[in-house]
């Protein structure tokens, strides 16, 4: 029988992002791909991203997490899912700080309300072998790639980056004028992207405020993203379209990023419990 069967978890949402919280730190079983999707294919325990907390890896910090996208895939990184590993390791406690880790490298969190967080997501990578790209583009403020005529394309140009998972930002009017469900897929697995790639539609609305909408890599459309949300203001300001401080609005809720002097993004907002669960043992049966 899985060590999942019966197992607890935090059915969570960050700014809309769905989030369930699995806490391993007790055992040595790491989730399969199969597990992986059997809990997001379930009533109750649905997910765009599963953070799922092992052994610490580096003293000082809580945790390692493990992070799942609904098709079983691993994440590098999850800004609103690492906001609520925050919310569970601090729930009844009056801490106000603690770092976990990823394979984006180590985050520190910080309680700023009841239910606010914020994140250190670390350091934007730019250098196209870093995002990683397929081939060389020396310039990632704007990359050669359209989607549509090549006289008239329907995206072209995308801002790319790396915050511990790859993005590509497209520049537009209005996100929600694009048929994204159909378009993010093929975006999403285009040759360019050898490790695919989170696809965004954004539009600046002002210095401090973007609209987002975005296709996550292994999740597909989500009420919000907070790396893309990290890689977009990144690029605005890489790009001199906004300043290095933004809220973004996303379907799900409002992000606040900054890109700090030190090279630093830090990512605010809110978390909620939605509800707290375990797994059937059923749902393994076939994952076995």
């Amino acid at each position: 029988m899985s060590p999942l069967a019966n197992h607890t978890f935090w059915k969570m949402n960050g700014a809309g992002n769905e989030i369930v919280v699995v806490d391993l730190r007790a055992s040595s079983h790491v989730v399969t791909a199969a597990e992986a999707r059997a809990i997001a294919a379930a009533e109750g325990s649905h997910f765009d991203q599963m953070m799922v907390l092992h052994k610490p890896r580096t003293p000082g910090t809580e945790c390692f997490i493990r992070i799942y996208n609904t098709d079983g895939s691993e994440a590098g990184a999850c800004g609103n899912g690492t906001r609520c590993v925050a919310w569970v390791l601090m729930d009844g406690s009056d801490r106000k700080t603690l770092t976990v880790e990823t394979r984006a490298g180590l985050l520190a969190c910080r309680r700023m309300g009841e239910t606010q967080f914020s994140v250190d997501m670390g350091e934007p990578k730019f250098g196209w072998q870093d995002i990683p790209l397929a081939e060389e583009f020396r310039d990632t403020r704007a990359i050669e790639l359209q989607i549509g005529p090549i006289d008239a394309p329907i995206l072209h140009s995308p801002s790319v980056v790396s915050v511990g998972n790859p993005h590509a930002i497209f520049w537009v009017d209005d996100p929600y004028a694009y048929d994204l469900p159909k378009i993010g897929p093929m975006l999403e697995n285009h040759p360019i992207f050898p490790d695919r790639a989170n696809i965004s539609l954004a539009a600046v609305k002002s210095r401090d405020h973007i609209v987002l909408w975005v296709w996550e890599r292994g999740a597909g459309i989500t009420r919000a993203c907070g790396s893309a949300a990290c890689a977009t203001l990144v690029s605005a300001a890489r790009t001199k379209r906004t300043d290095r401080a933004a809220t973004v609005s996303l379907p799900g809720g409002e992000l606040h990023i900054e890109w700090r002097d030190d090279n630093h993004i830090i990512m605010t907002g809110p978390t909620e419990l939605e509800h707290v669960g375990t797994f059937d043992a059923a749902l393994f049966a076939d994952a076995a």
